[in-house]
């Protein structure tokens, strides 16, 4: 079944820097690339990628870096009929800053991505009836998210947030008409307005979510792996083991894998099990998009682990 993915979608200026500056200095890096970014463009890529039939509705500009990207969005198999070309504004753009240990550090420009409004919801309402999964982020305005989440939870759709960029305000009734939401320790402390540092107080911030009315709660924690807390079951996913590269997209990744898993219907430890291997892979690869692995590598890697 079809997924529809409903977020940003940015070009990504990548600077590589021996360590990342602090306030006030300037570091010389190593190498500079450009790549197809954004949280709901990487996403879509994701999935498509892992073979699952995927819909990407935003908003570009109408400039080149417009065209770059709705050209590696359609490369990669994503249906780009819900992308609205906008002549009036810039696309969006994410400053990256990429040190030796594949840490970073990103600003954007939200540009087109912070226009996304109606004319898109339209769009979007438009591809649900062919839809299993709806896949939503941060990077456009809450309203929006909002009404996405309501038309997709009426159409009983799964409906998955990755709530990024990180803010603290999500509305009372955005939390009801979520399945499954996947913060990081970062978005998840914003969210719940203590640190979240590991599994223990993963936890307890999962338990709150779930009180907001959210169903499935899973907080990513970086290196030390994942958990996971439905109505049913409360369990933990550790990390794999890889060389790192580049952390740039390794959350897009893991939800990715995690949605792929699901609209193919997989159980929910089987979905953590595709989101934790996608995510490993990423980033043992420069780039956002790029970094993210095809059918066939993803299913000999998930194989062997």
């Amino acid at each position: 079944m079809a997924v529809i993915v409903l977020g940003s979608i940015n070009i990504d200026l990548v600077v590589q820097v021996s360590h990342l500056p602090h306030k006030g200095e300037t570091v010389i890096g190593n190498n500079f690339f450009t790549a197809c970014g954004g949280k709901g463009a990487n996403g879509a890529v994701a999935i498509a990628k892992l073979g699952i039939p995927v819909s990407m509705v935003g908003q570009v500009g109408g400039d080149q870096f417009g065209e770059t990207l709705l050209k590696g969005l359609q490369s990669a198999g994503v249906n780009t009929q819900g992308v609205i070309i906008n002549p009036d504004t810039h696309s969006g753009v994410a400053s990256i800053v990429v040190d030796q240990h594949g840490d970073n550090t990103i600003a954007c420009a939200g540009g087109a991505n912070s226009l996304v409004g109606d004319a898109e919801i339209q769009q979007f309402k438009a591809l649900l009836p062919g839809a299993k999964v709806v896949s939503l982020e941060l990077g456009i305005p809450l309203d929006v998210v909002v009404a996405a989440a309501s038309a997709a939870s009426a159409a009983d759709c799964i409906v998955i947030l990755d709530p990024a960029p990180a803010r603290n305000d999500l509305p009372d009734e955005l939390y009801p008409l979520i399945d499954i939401i996947t913060p990081n320790e970062v978005e998840a402390s914003q969210l719940v307005g203590f640190p979240v540092i590991d599994p223990e107080t993963a936890t307890r911030a999962a338990l709150i979510l779930q009180q907001r009315g959210v169903k499935t709660v899973i907080v990513t924690l970086g290196s030390q792996g994942a958990l996971c807390c439905s109505a049913n079951e409360t369990f933990f996913v550790p990390a794999l083991s890889v060389s790192v590269v580049d952390t740039v997209a390794a959350g897009d990744a893991f939800n990715g894998g995690l949605v792929a898993a699901l609209a193919s219907g997989k159980s929910l430890p089987e979905a953590m099990q595709w989101a934790t291997v996608a995510g490993a892979l990423s980033v043992t690869q420069a780039g956002a998009q790029s970094s993210l692995p095809d059918r066939a590598s993803f299913l000999q890697f998930l194989s062997s682990h």
